[in-house]
């Protein structure tokens, strides 16, 4: 399906015991030896059809953007901070952007949790939607004391309720955030 072979390196701890580093390692083997590919070819592979945005009502689009983020749950993929965007706008995020990332996928070895933060990068649009939209008063007041220079966004409401109502993953999961 995808690209093999991602290679890794750790520095390892003396405080961890050996049964514990030899799981961590197997994880690790498993991971460098996991299918790489993009999460629209396996959706597309398992039937779900990815029409444009433009191609569907509300509705419509409501019901596909659903459908694509339970499979994405289905195959250890989820969603976080996504209620400062409307549906058609994180449906198009999906299609244009973070499916077309080659990303591993779990396997019989590997249980993997991947967990795709939409304002995680550090960049300063994602700061700022951060600081906006999700940060509390005491993050704001740390990034406040942390950056003075910086003027920050008055804090706003969320747009949209749909983070609480997002597929969340097991709690023995491994966790890859992205």
């Amino acid at each position: 399906m995808g690209k093999k072979n991602k290679e890794i390196s750790f520095d390892e701890s003396g405080d961890c015991s050996t049964e514990i580093q030899e799981q961590f390692q197997k994880s690790i083997d498993a991971f460098e030896q996991a299918e790489w590919c993009q999460p629209f070819q396996v959706l597309v592979a398992s039937g779900i059809s990815l029409p444009p945005s433009g191609e569907l009502s509300e509705p419509e689009l409501n019901a596909k953007l659903w459908e694509v983020i339970k499979a994405l749950a289905l195959m250890g993929v989820y969603l976080e901070h996504t209620d400062h965007l409307n549906d058609r706008e994180l449906y198009i995020l999906l299609l244009d952007d973070i499916l077309l990332e080659e990303m591993a996928f779990q396997s019989g070895e590997m249980n993997l949790a991947c967990h795709i933060d939409l304002i995680g990068s550090g960049s300063d649009e994602d700061n700022y939607i951060y600081l906006k939209y999700y940060a509390d008063e005491d993050d704001r007041t740390l990034w406040i004391k942390e950056f003075p220079d910086e003027s920050i966004p008055g804090r706003e409401r969320l747009p949209f309720d749909r983070d609480c109502r997002l597929p969340k993953p097991d709690p023995g999961e491994n966790f890859d955030v992205h």
